[in-house]
């Protein structure tokens, strides 16, 4: 048979698998690396979590869930946001249970938008955004970031909403953010709703699946003060190191989770009963297990920063997550795939190109600190002696 591009959806001809994924996999012909790529914790799942998992099989708990996820889920989600964030969301009306957070954006993104809408997005960013976004025939409208500190500076955002304004439908958000580790603070959370109140038709897409890891202020989300055009995106993926679980959560005003519910529920019918179950304990029980795994990253966070600013990279202060996104120095002439290659070839250390993340990315490289201390430390070492040789 012969194949010819008209068989696909054009989108889908033109996307590429992640360059996050595809350079890990280009850089295994260099043999056994330290890997400091991936943005998945280290950490094994809590045992009380994967135990109710067991319990949940062993009571035949085997069968679909409502589309929106098990009621007793979606209560402990609520209650979770509640004490943690100060939201306040219904659980029968407003919370969706999905398969993982990728899903909740793909939904949410299917759902808001037609062939021409608009969607900014700061940059450097997670790249689904952007092949999502396509995927439904919009269009992404990128905001550079590296000038102001890789946190969207409201009056920039204004002026970009202005001017794409008669066809703007959505904004995506990611804070803490992948891959800059930055993230916003109360002030700019505030001005960010007051700046979406003159804009009433424009929906912000908050992806928040970092929250449990931020260092030095408490978090803010956004569904806080601007809870009627704002869907919160979050997960158990990272709070609780458990990302092959696939369990992620929308939090959104009925007149928009009405909508998403009918898209999840045609891509996914629902989400896996088993670890909705697992979800139950990781929220309830579980709800302040990521507290020990952020102590150890905070730890590993100073070691990759201390080292790596010795070594003359200009680094934006990571207050969340866990990565660095740190600027290649000039007198080393390389472009982030350039100096991430010929580091992994030569001193089996593996780190992402900041050219992964968008074209506001390039020059910089992401180093994931989701990996032992004692691997960290290796790690700085042969790139300190990489960059001596140099």
């Amino acid at each position: 048979m012969i194949m010819t591009d008209s068989l696909f959806n054009k989108e889908v001809l033109q996307a590429e698998i992640s360059q996050i994924r595809q350079f890990d996999e280009q850089v295994s012909e260099f043999g056994e690396l330290i890997r400091l790529t991936l943005g998945q914790p280290d950490f094994p799942t809590p045992s009380h979590v994967k135990e109710a998992a067991k319990r949940a099989i062993d009571e035949n708990f085997s069968f679909y869930t409502q589309t929106a996820g098990y009621h007793l889920l979606r209560e402990a989600a609520a209650a979770f946001v509640n004490e943690k964030y100060r939201l306040d969301y219904n659980p029968d009306t407003e919370i969706i249970a999905t398969v993982g957070a990728t899903e909740a954006l793909a939904a949410s993104l299917l759902t808001l938008l037609n062939p021409g809408d608009k969607v900014i997005i700061p940059s450097p960013f997670f790249t689904l955004y952007e092949s999502l976004v396509r995927y439904a025939k919009a269009e992404p409208i990128f905001i550079d970031t590296s000038d102001t500190g890789f946190v969207i500076d409201p009056e920039i955002l204004e002026k970009t909403m202005n001017e794409h304004k008669d066809s703007l439908k959505a904004v995506i958000f990611n804070y803490p953010n992948n891959p800059t580790g930055t993230t916003w603070d109360k002030e700019t959370v505030m001005k960010l709703a007051d700046l979406f109140s003159r804009f009433p038709e424009v929906i912000a897409i908050s992806d928040e699946i970092y929250s449990e890891i931020v260092y030095d202020e408490p978090f803010v989300s956004l569904g806080e003060y601007l809870r009627q055009q704002t869907i919160v995106i979050n997960g158990l993926s990272k709070s609780h190191a458990m990302t092959g679980w696939r369990l992620g959560l929308i939090f959104a005003p009925e007149y928009l989770s009405e909508q998403i519910v009918k898209t999840h529920q045609s891509l996914v019918t629902s989400a896996s009963s088993i670890t909705q179950f697992a979800g139950i304990e990781a929220l309830t029980v579980g709800k302040d297990d990521a507290i020990p795994m952020r102590d150890q990253y905070l730890k590993r966070r100073n070691v990759v920063v201390e080292k790596l600013s010795a070594l003359g990279f200009e680094i934006a202060e990571p207050t969340g997550a866990f990565y660095v996104f740190a600027k290649v120095p000039e007198r080393l002439n390389q472009n982030s795939y350039d100096f991430c290659y010929d580091l992994a070839k030569e001193t089996k250390v593996a780190i992402i190109p900041g050219s992964a993340f968008g074209d506001a990315g390039e020059g910089y490289v992401r180093l994931s600190y989701a990996a032992s201390l004692d691997n960290i430390q290796t790690a700085m070492d042969r790139i300190a002696e990489y960059m001596e040789n140099k």
